[in-house]
């Protein structure tokens, strides 16, 4: 009974694609070069994020003589309110989207999460100030994802999402690098005019190549169907967590590991820049490398140790992964121990696919968007709370960072108060984070291999919004409807 329900969604998701498809040509040019693709999606991707990645450099050394006390504790505070806006709007801007097409909101959100990086040269405080603002924006990811749906079947979706999350990988692979040389080689003011120009090609692209992937027709509006808000409310999502327990335990999983992860990658390149001693160079190369191997470790180990030791177990060694990642960087004091650790986090980027894998292999087709959607909603959370978590215990342990210059190369950076606890731990909220990961990995042991009918719960059906029930769309209303976005976080 279940294969033939299969057959008939491919069925119905092939006459939706060719139903656009035939609206897009009887209703003329879908405004853009070419039909909608995912390679439409990849290059505004890497464009936006490459031009982030290119002021990995200049945002250091701006932050530290913007905030020269209290360095980590702002940066958490930045940071921590741009993922609470994100998390707050994430639903709106995608239930926006399934109403008036993806192409405004792609210029919208590339146009506003980009708008700060001019201001890095003009005015610090108005740049972090902007930056923190632009949260409400900064989900390109939610808009690409409901993009990439709108022009694939279901059985393609996993191989695009995969694509365009290695993109993602690959524009901070490279950019880093390029951004260091360029400021040491010239200066920042050359880097930010660079960042700014490949922001606006990037701009440029979503309005001249960029076609539309939800035609008038197709969408919710021209049938007469009103926004439903519950698409819009955040917290939709989270307070279904508690209808089924496989869910709560994966949900629990999830919070406690990204948590730590979500802190880390806020101020992680600050505290090797400022407290390990690393220069801009060498910051950039263990970006470029960590990023490497992290791909490497979603693509070809992922996919060996899926088939040899299942599941369950994979998710598992990626948390045992993290844990062991987490405390060397918390006790760890040389550079050498920071790239072995480097290492050690690559390996643990194999968590959060193999816990998209097992939620996608047993919940419904068309529940899916329900329970990823639960999880992204605990992701969202977690990169509002991880960020602000880390700059307090920061904070908290006295980890201040001395005047000095951040141009000065190789030379480490002492902190503040030597003689006490954080001369013993350099970076206590990498143990708060092990600590997290450890109580994850110990609820995880609960989550079964096989759920069954677990996952499926009825009682899903009755809480599923206007976006699933609009399967062209299945990701389009944010919190809920964004089928497997989870796939984002792998990198």
């Amino acid at each position: 009974m279940m294969t033939g329900e299969k057959k008939k969604k491919k069925r119905l998701n092939r006459s939706i694609l060719l139903a656009k498809k035939i609206i897009i040509k009887d209703g003329g040019s879908p405004q853009g070069i070419g039909e909608p693709s995912v390679y439409h999606a990849v290059v505004v991707i890497f464009l936006e994020f490459f031009a982030w990645g290119l002021l990995t450099t200049p945002m250091l050394t701006v932050l530290h003589q913007t905030f020269p006390q209290h360095t980590f504790l702002m940066n958490g505070l930045i940071h921590g309110v741009k993922g609470l806006l994100s998390f707050l709007s994430a639903p709106l801007i995608g239930a926006l989207s399934d109403v008036w097409g993806r192409k405004s909101f792609l210029l919208l959100t590339v146009f506003f999460t980009c708008a700060p990086i001019p201001l890095m040269k003009i005015s610090p405080w108005w740049y972090f100030a902007v930056i923190s603002m632009s949260g409400v924006f900064a989900v390109t990811f939610s808009v690409i994802f409901a993009y990439v749906a709108d022009i694939t079947q279901e059985h393609e979706r996993s191989t695009a999402y995969g694509l365009v999350s290695a993109t993602f990988a690959a524009s901070l692979v490279t950019s880093p690098a390029i951004g260091a040389y360029l400021s040491e080689a010239y200066s920042d003011t050359l880097v930010v005019i660079l960042a700014t120009a490949i922001a606006l090609l990037d701009i440029c692209f979503i309005l001249v190549a960029v076609p539309e992937s939800l035609p008038e027709k197709m969408r919710p509006a021209s049938w007469g169907a009103p926004i439903s808000w519950e698409q819009a409310d955040p917290f939709a999502s989270l307070r279904k967590v508690g209808q089924d327990s496989t869910v709560l335990l994966i949900c629990i999983t999830v919070f406690l590991s990204y948590l730590p992860e979500a802190g880390q990658y806020s101020s992680f390149f600050l505290y090797l820049r400022q407290v390990i001693g690393f220069s801009s160079e060498t910051v950039a190369a263990f970006i470029a490398v960590v990023g490497i191997l992290s791909i490497l470790a979603q693509t070809v180990v992922l996919g060996i140790l899926m088939r040899s030791i299942g599941n369950k177990n994979t998710i598992l060694l990626g948390l045992g992964f993290q844990i062991l990642q987490l405390a060397w960087y918390g006790f760890g004091s040389q550079p050498w121990m920071m790239w072995a650790a480097g290492a050690v986090a690559a390996m643990s980027s194999i968590t959060f696919p193999a816990i998209s894998a097992i939620v996608s292999r047993n919940a419904d087709p068309d529940q899916q968007g329900v329970v990823q959607g639960m999880i992204t909603g605990i992701r969202g959370l977690c990169n509002g709370l991880g960020p602000a978590l880390y700059g307090f215990v920061f904070y908290l342990f006295h980890v201040e960072l001395n005047d000095t210059d951040g141009s000065e190369k190789g030379a480490k950076v002492n902190m503040a108060n030597p003689t006490d606890e954080s001369a013993i731990i350099p970076g206590p909220p990498f143990l708060f984070g092990a600590c997290s990961v450890l109580l994850s990995l110990l609820v995880a042991l609960f989550i079964p291999e096989h759920t069954g009918p677990g996952m499926r719960p009825g009682s899903y059906k009755k809480h599923s919004n206007g976006a699933q029930s609009h399967s062209h769309s299945p990701q389009g209303s944010g919190a809920e409807g964004k089928e497997p976005l989870l796939e984002d976080s792998s990198v």
